[in-house]
């Protein structure tokens, strides 16, 4: 593009030439002036409208102002309504947690720690309650995250508490299933001789009898009163054919004057597993299970383990 310049002070024309790359310039810094001049103005009327004391500036600083101060409202009202479901939530994951304690407290026999009762809403407030009604969704921000907080806090107390109970049932659990509580032979009340002292069937004399004998067919299944490792599987000269099985702390069940023996050494055997058959080997004077529980090696009355398991399944 040529422009031609005429003036009465230069003696001759002059003439300029603007390429692409002018023109480009140019417009750039028209549209920069531009928006330098809008943002000046914009600040000016903003900024000093109260100043100015312009009425239509004034009223626009309001409106913005307000539209703002809605906007903030409304996010504010989002957040407490959130809030306040979160809040509903983890009240009933406390009553959730409270109902469960109690029942792993009755499963496992003990008694349900104390907790504070959670209020929740829709739920009778128990006899002798009264105070003034404050809803959640009246509650400040700061009350609501104050309540989150503390219902937070319970939760994990009951986490804790129901972690520690579940520990206390499976230990139960194991250590019911390792003691002999479990009548060797099925079905079998009969005893032809109970733990203590009594006289000898083959000398006449006293002598202490250190199990208890169940009287029983020939081939009758034995069967391990716990859970344990066989220790010993042999022939005895007195207990005939023997198995003993291991239940941990220094427990040893005998189970004697077997016909047969149907384990091994080191064999696992859980609770009720056929482990022998009733016989007559041994001393013996006739078909029957001579069964002994030995603690640290001393005999113990089985009667006691026995029963403790009969009063167990009563329940």
């Amino acid at each position: 593009m040529h422009i031609i310049l005429v003036s009465n002070r230069m003696a001759t024309a002059r003439s300029i030439t603007l390429t692409g790359g002018h023109l480009a310039l140019i417009g750039a810094g028209f549209i920069l002036l531009v928006l330098i001049l809008s943002s000046f103005f914009s600040y000016l009327t903003v900024r000093h409208a109260a100043k100015l004391r312009l009425p239509f500036l004034t009223e626009l600083v309001r409106s913005i102002s307000l539209a703002e101060a809605q906007k903030t409202h409304e996010l504010v009202r989002e957040n407490l309504s959130t809030m306040a479901v979160r809040l509903g939530q983890m009240q009933g994951q406390l009553m959730q947690l409270d109902t469960l304690g109690e029942r792993l407290a009755a499963l496992a026999g003990v008694k349900a720690p104390e907790a504070k009762k959670s209020v929740i809403p829709g739920k009778p407030a128990p006899a002798g309650s009264g105070g003034p009604l404050v809803r959640p969704d009246n509650l400040s921000p700061t009350e609501l995250q104050r309540a989150l907080d503390e219902l937070a806090q319970q939760i994990e107390l009951r986490s804790q508490t129901l972690t520690q109970l579940e520990d206390r049932i499976f230990e139960e659990r194991i250590r019911k299933h390792l003691l002999p509580t479990a009548t060797p032979v099925a079905g079998v009340e009969a005893r032809a001789s109970s733990f203590g002292w009594r006289l000898d069937p083959f000398t006449g004399q006293a002598a202490l009898h250190e199990g208890i004998d169940f009287i029983a067919e020939p081939g009758t299944p034995i069967l391990a009163a716990a859970a344990g490792i066989v220790k010993t599987v042999e022939w005895h000269p007195q207990y005939g054919n023997l198995v003993e099985i291991d239940h941990g702390n220094e427990l040893i069940t005998r189970y004697a004057h077997a016909s047969a023996t149907f384990v091994k050494p080191g064999e696992l055997v859980r609770r009720g597993q056929k482990i022998a058959a009733v016989g007559n080997t041994g001393r013996s004077t006739g078909p029957h299970l001579h069964f002994e529980v030995r603690i640290n090696g001393v005999a113990q009355n089985p009667a006691r383990f026995l029963e403790q398991g009969m009063s167990l399944a009563r329940r």
